[in-house]
């Protein structure tokens, strides 16, 4: 506990990236956090700790083509359940579906899920959300490939409105081919959630330009949580993209998280 001149202090924070990133996505806020005295460190999907150039080289990977959310999931619960305090998890997109699916199954402090994929039973049927997704749900292709996003591709899913050279910067340093049995998986039991169930506190962020994770999505998310009786918020930023976490501005949307986290939180955490 703290007095009302402290900040509640924050324990091991763990963040996990989305589809078509590796931990790179998160390395500036990696660094803020440290900065801001919270030992942090970015996971990596299964296979996704080897260099980008590599991983970008590699499109045609029989181990990436066989990559599952449940896969996914189950990496970051087993690094979850070796650290020796609950952590908090931070996700984005993909990663925050994870971390909603962890949270019920390891100890977790709190939970921040950041333009998050939503699990089983919660859609939108927006125009941009369709668009954007159909890449890489599309029944019409094999999923023993992984995909391969074009750049235009990611000019419309990820960073839309943001400078040309920018997106073009972000797209040759950070993307990388994806696995189809990963989105396939969120439609699945593999992305079951217990909405009802007691959970750490947990935080949606949501970007009011994302076409990949529309806000109203985040929103719905969110709201399904209502049968619980934990803690759940939910913030919007105003023109932000699915690449809300390295757009211009990032900083805004750390620091929000930040000092949500050093709110005073229930002593309650999910998982066994």
């Amino acid at each position: 506990m703290t007095n009302d001149n402290e900040p509640t202090p924050i324990g091991r924070t763990l963040f996990v990236h989305g589809m078509y990133m590796t931990p790179a996505c998160w390395t500036p806020w990696v660094e803020r956090f440290r900065v801001a005295g919270i030992d942090a460190e970015a996971l990596a999907w299964p296979g996704r700790d080897r260099p980008i150039r590599d991983l970008q080289a590699d499109t045609d990977d029989p181990t990436l083509a066989a990559l599952g959310l449940s896969d996914v999931v189950t990496s970051v619960e087993a690094v979850v359940r070796a650290e020796p305090l609950p952590p908090v998890l931070i996700g984005h997109s993909m990663g925050g579906l994870a971390a909603q699916l962890v949270m019920s199954r390891a100890p977790v402090s709190a939970v921040v899920v950041v333009s998050s994929a939503a699990p089983r039973g919660v859609l939108s049927t927006k125009w941009p959300f369709l668009r954007a997704n159909w890449g890489h749900i599309t029944p019409f292709r094999s999923k023993r490939h992984p995909v391969v996003m074009s750049f235009e591709r990611f000019q419309y899913t990820f960073v839309n409105g943001m400078p040309l050279d920018e997106q073009r910067a972000a797209f040759d340093t950070l993307v990388v081919p994806e696995s189809r049995r990963v989105p396939a998986g969120a439609l699945t039991a593999a992305a079951k959630v217990d909405f009802a169930a007691p959970h750490p506190p947990l935080l949606f962020v949501a970007g009011g330009n994302d076409h990949l994770i529309p806000a109203s999505l985040n929103r719905a998310n969110a709201k399904r949580y209502r049968r619980s009786p934990s803690r759940t918020d939910v913030q919007e930023f105003k023109g932000r993209n699915h690449f809300i976490l390295g757009q211009q501005g990032w900083e805004e949307v750390a620091d929000s998280i930040l000092a949500w986290l050093r709110e005073p939180q229930p002593e309650t955490s999910g998982g066994a």
